[in-house]
Order: structure tokens, then C-alpha cells, then sequence
């Protein structure tokens, strides 16, 4: 398949771009400073905003992956938005790495994530927040779109290739933990690309 990763240099970004890479596809990755890349990946720098280059890239993959973060007191919105709007006039699918925020609370149906002290310390709140305001900008937006929500916890690790698929809760561990790799993230993101769930929301974690 041809994969559009956007923002490719990133945690998540550059994850899936080596996922993609050894699972054979062709990945061409965008990101704001066109970062060095494998020889195999071409690397675009391009503003995400520029509807006329994003609107020429969406067109020639197969499925793009939105693993952008906004920058800090950036509103998601515009971004988000323009990247949904360019998908819905190529009819190009969108994959996009979203947060935490937006998932229900373990055993309590009522409560948001970003609202659980448990699983989202006061110093993410913030990131959290607007991981639920891009959440609802991809529900509510006619664009072919799925939102993938990580773990509370992610960060670099090792690729295991196992984990725990969900809908819209935390899925969290036996003792109620709630974690998973970028790897595994990533992994989780080219299984979604490769045979679709037909959700719109979906959690992984371990």
C-alpha cells in the first residue's frame, strides 16, 4: 500500500513509519522540518495547513496517518480540520494517533479520562483536553476516519506485537495499569490500515 504518515518524526510518527517500512509498504512522511529518513521513505516537508500540497499527497496514497500533535497553546482545530476536510474531497482514509482524553473510565461509564485523576496526572490535562476536542472534531466530521486512542501511558519501548484492542474505554491491565509501547502502538495503527475494524473509535493498550 501507499501510506502517507504525517508528522513522521514524532514518537508515534516515526514508530509507524518503521512498522509500515517492514511490513513492505511504500511510506512517504511528512513532518514540519523534513527530517532525515530511511533511503526507502520519501521525506516531504510541507505545512499541514497548505491545502494544494496536502490535497496533491492525499491523492496519491492509499491511507494516511495523521500523528501530529499540536503545538503547545495551538488549537487543534484548524489542523485537524483542514487535514479532514483535504480527506474527504480525495476520499482518502485517514488514520489518525490520537490521546488518551476522549475514552470512558474503567467502570465508571460516566467519567472521561481526561476527568480521571487515575490515569491522567494535572500536569497532562492540558494535552489531554485537546486530545478530546480533536476527538470530536473526527466524529463529527464526514471525512473516512478512524481515531486511534493509546494507552494512559506511552512511550518508547520494545515491539511485542501483542496487545488488547477496545472501543471507546481505557483498556487497562488486571491491576488496573494502563500502558503500551510506541512499537505496539504502531502496530496496532497498520493493523487498523490493513484490515479496517469498521469503528471509528478504537483503544489499544496492554
Amino acid at each position: 500500500m501507499k501510506l502517507l504518515v504525517i508528522g513522521a518524526t514524532g514518537m508515534a510518527g516515526s514508530r509507524v513509519v518503521g512498522e509500515a517500512l517492514a511490513r513492505g509498504h511504500e511510506v512517504t512522511a511528512v513532518s514540519r522540518n523534513g527530517g532525515s529518513m530511511p533511503p526507502s521513505v520519501t521525506a516531504v516537508r510541507a505545512d499541514v495547513t497548505d491545502v494544494g500540497r496536502m490535497t496533491s499527497l492525499f491523492a496519491a496514497a492509499d491511507t494516511v496517518v495523521c500523528a501530529i500533535r499540536p503545538r503547545r497553546g495551538e488549537e487543534p482545530s484548524a489542523t485537524t480540520t483542514a487535514l479532514l476536510d483535504v480527506a474527504a474531497t480525495t476520499r482518502t482514509r485517514v488514520v489518525v494517533v490520537g490521546g488518551t482524553g476522549p475514552l470512558r473510565s474503567p467502570g465508571r461509564g460516566d467519567l472521561l479520562v481526561v476527568d480521571d485523576p487515575r490515569y491522567v496526572a494535572p500536569e497532562w490535562r492540558a494535552a489531554a483536553v485537546t486530545s478530546v476536542e480533536q476527538f470530536r472534531l473526527c466524529q463529527a466530521h464526514p471525512a473516512d476516519c478512524v481515531y486511534v486512542s493509546p494507552a494512559a501511558l506511552l512511550e518508547p519501548g520494545v515491539r511485542t506485537g501483542h496487545y488488547r484492542r477496545g472501543t471507546d474505554t481505557l483498556v487497562v491491565a488486571p491491576d488496573g495499569t494502563s500502558r503500551i509501547s510506541a512499537e505496539d502502538l504502531a502496530a496496532a495503527v497498520l493493523d487498523e490500515i490493513e484490515q479496517a475494524g469498521g469503528r471509528r473509535h478504537i483503544a489499544v493498550g496492554y
